[in-house]
């Protein structure tokens, strides 16, 4: 099954992507969350459009990126959340928390999409977030999860 990614999947490709899935992924998983959309020959004006937005979204180069990534790794991102008296988070971290703490805190402006949470953050205390910065390289952000008062 022919598809064009509509948003970033891993392991698979970026916005405005043509991939060749097997069927079942395709009609049971991508397209029901919308992040693919059916390959058609005149889908390719839609294919021109998700890339130049991709593209402005997009960091330039890997000296940028290095640049970022050492920006983000030397900092730790205070988060405040919502928590219960033993610790327990009302909910959980998201991205867009996480783009908001890091701008608040004088980081650069990040995509919420690029930020991947391997466990859910439902706790506080010291956690981590990586951040795909370029397709050859990821930052690690430190994050300190408090008490919101």
């Amino acid at each position: 099954m022919k598809l064009i990614l509509t948003q970033e999947v891993s392991g698979l490709g970026g916005p405005g992507d043509v991939v060749e899935v097997k069927g079942g992924y395709g009609r049971n998983y991508l397209l029901p969350r919308r992040l693919a959309i059916p390959w058609t020959k005149g889908s390719q004006k839609q294919v021109d459009s998700i890339r130049r937005a991709r593209s402005a979204r997009e960091i330039r180069d890997i000296n940028q990126a290095q640049t970022i990534k050492e920006q983000l790794e030397s900092m730790t991102v205070r988060l405040s959340a919502r928590a219960g008296e033993t610790g327990r988070l009302f909910g959980s971290v998201t991205p867009s928390d996480i783009v908001a703490a890091v701008k608040d805190a004088g980081g650069p402006e990040l995509d919420r999409r690029r930020i991947e949470i391997r466990t859910p953050i439902k706790s506080v205390g010291s956690h981590q977030a990586s951040v795909r910065l370029h397709a050859d390289l990821t930052a690690t952000i430190s994050l300190e999860v408090v008490p919101a008062s």
